[in-house]
């Protein structure tokens, strides 16, 4: 039984200096050089912090760009899904109850035309961004509650849209706080 004690002491010992120490200083010494400092990208308006590049804000009022549903209620603290499967009664009722609310809100719009993203919730409940199709759906609503040109507006997502990672991993996305400021900024 000594043989294998001390041993396996030493071991346990080399992973908590590994594992507790070296690997978190290492993590945040990398974190410290990328954009924003291991703190976060923040987004300013009107030179005042207004939210963070990569955490979605809630937006309901029908005079902004509504953003992908969060099953934290983007509480940046408590990232989560909501671990429910596309078969669940509770998620479907749920994903049905987001449809009939957004339908209610952009009359004229037909089921089909509302992009999944404006539905679900992604997996971290923090998803700053929608798609291309998701932000151009809501274009009539807006435009009539502003008082302005939908051809505005489509330019304006064009603007702010973000090409895929390296040009061609995913989909060209809208992130939903970038948009909205532009938005108000005429």
């Amino acid at each position: 039984m000594k043989t294998y004690l001390l041993p396996s002491l030493k071991l346990t010992a080399v992973l908590i200096i590994i594992c507790s120490v070296l690997y978190p200083l290492l993590i945040a010494g990398i974190a410290k050089v990328a954009p924003g400092g291991g703190d976060g990208v923040t987004v300013s308006s009107h030179g005042r912090v207004v939210g963070y590049e990569n955490i979605g804000q809630k937006f309901t009022e029908d005079k902004y760009f509504w953003g992908r549903p969060s099953a934290v209620d983007y509480n940046a603290a408590g990232s989560a899904g909501s671990n429910k499967g596309p078969s669940n009664p509770d998620y479907l009722a749920t994903v049905q109850a987001r449809i009939d609310t957004f339908l209610v809100h952009n009359p004229g719009i037909k089921k089909e035309q509302i992009s999944a993203d404006l539905v679900t919730a992604s997996g971290s409940g923090l998803d700053p961004d929608i798609s291309i199709q998701a932000a151009k759906v809501q274009v009539p609503r807006i435009a009539k509650i502003r008082n302005r040109n939908e051809q505005e507006l489509y330019a304006l997502i064009d603007k702010v849209k973000e090409a895929p990672l390296f040009g061609f991993l995913g989909p060209e996305k809208v992130n939903v706080l970038k948009l909205n400021i532009e938005l108000n900024v005429k």
